[in-house]
């Protein structure tokens, strides 16, 4: 038989045809197919705030719903392990803690809780609601309020792998944390495409926080000598050195977020004022569960009432706890506690968040004393409404 011989010119020719041919196809057929963007399966919520702002009250408020997993301040364990540096290069290994947390990897407290352990080992571990009830605790179930005294009592000696297993049942990772002090630390889990990160930004009227922190000196004393890089030297800060830090990373934030922000925060960032919060509950948590993708029961609408219509302010020893108060008077509590002169000496060294934030200075005790007085400015349009911003100085 005889042979065909087909030069080699030909046959790349026929190849690189077809090749061209096959794209061409493809090409055009996946124009008419619509590629869906892949998400992960589960949301991640990151609430950004600072000591003493109401962020235990907003993690409580996620907590407590039966489709969120969530952790208080997990990266409590980083600066705990890591006291000796400052908080700008703890940065990283908190940002690399937090996103394994959301990821559902608990391996990562191998570097810091190396023995072996119970739920009760993990930082305030029993104020969440998914490690009190299955399959994280057989005592509650998952529609149930919790409270943090009952789960210590009934859950804590549940092995530490209940916290992984757990997590990995629910559509929603929330981690409050308040050991970031800039906003592009997080881009790398803001486009890392095995995330769903959004952020809610919590912020708070700086001298209703010093209020608030003057309750807690002791316990913040650490906490502070990390945000001042004292090498592990505590610090009472009565010179308002850490409410500078605090107040100027709010600003950083939020400038960063709103300001030519990149396209990947797009509709990924929400900023929510505590007073705001506690003057209508139901609206802003509404507008925070609607940003997170998350729906309020009946259970939840009838729970937020009853935390936010208590007797009174709180009491000191109640100062890390979530109880039932008052919470416009808390809001308000530091006009009538603090000093004018304190207050002046916050305002100086806080001047420029007071003032992006939304919030009013006083010029005079009797304008601080003055409760009719509103210092809070409202918003429009869930932005803050700067031009509509009269201050005096």
């Amino acid at each position: 038989m005889a042979r065909i011989r087909i030069p080699s010119t030909i046959v790349i020719l026929f190849v690189t045809v077809q090749t061209g041919f096959l794209l061409f196809m493809y090409t055009r057929y996946s124009s008419f197919v619509p590629r869906s963007e892949e998400k992960p399966s589960q949301v991640h919520i990151l609430i950004l705030s600072s000591w003493r702002s109401g962020s235990s009250f907003v993690g409580q408020l996620f907590s407590q719903h039966p489709s969120v997993f969530y952790l208080m301040e997990p990266a409590w364990h980083v600066w705990v392990t890591m006291y000796q540096n400052g908080a700008r290069v703890l940065h990283m290994a908190v940002r690399d803690l937090v996103r394994s947390v959301f990821l559902c990897d608990m391996s990562v407290f191998d570097a810091y809780m190396p023995w072996k352990r119970n739920l009760s080992d993990l930082f305030q571990w029993a104020v969440s609601r998914a490690l009190c009830s299955a399959p994280a605790c057989d005592s509650f179930q998952r529609t149930d309020i919790t409270s943090e005294m009952a789960c210590k009592t009934l859950c804590g000696r549940y092995p530490f792998s209940k916290v992984e297993e757990a997590c990995k049942t629910y559509s929603h990772v929330v981690i409050k944390e308040v050991r970031f002090f800039d906003l592009k630390v997080l881009y790398p889990l803001l486009t890392d495409p095995s995330l769903n990160l959004k952020i809610i930004h919590l912020v708070r009227d700086p001298r209703a926080v010093v209020k608030s922190r003057e309750q807690s000196v002791k316990a913040l004393a650490r906490d502070n000598g990390i945000v001042l890089s004292t090498n592990g030297t505590k610090v009472e800060d009565s010179k308002y050195k850490v409410m500078q830090e605090i107040c100027r990373s709010h600003v950083q934030i939020y400038e960063t977020a709103t300001l030519k922000p990149p396209n990947f925060l797009k509709d990924r960032y929400l900023m929510i004022r505590f007073e705001d919060l506690v003057r209508d509950p139901l609206s802003e948590i509404s507008e925070m569960y609607k940003f997170a993708d998350l729906s309020l029961t009946p259970t939840l609408k009838s729970w937020i009432y009853n935390i936010t219509h208590g007797q009174g302010p709180g009491k000191k020893k109640e100062a890390f706890k979530i109880t039932s108060r008052d919470a416009v008077s808390v809001s308000q509590a530091w006009r009538n506690v603090l000093s004018f002169q304190k207050i002046k000496k916050i305002q100086e060294v806080c001047k420029g968040a007071i003032n992006m934030l939304g919030y009013q200075l006083v010029d005079s005790e009797k304008e601080q004393r003055d409760l009719s007085l509103d210092l809070v400015l409202p918003r429009r349009q869930n932005q803050f409404s700067w031009s509509s911003f009269n201050s005096k100085h």
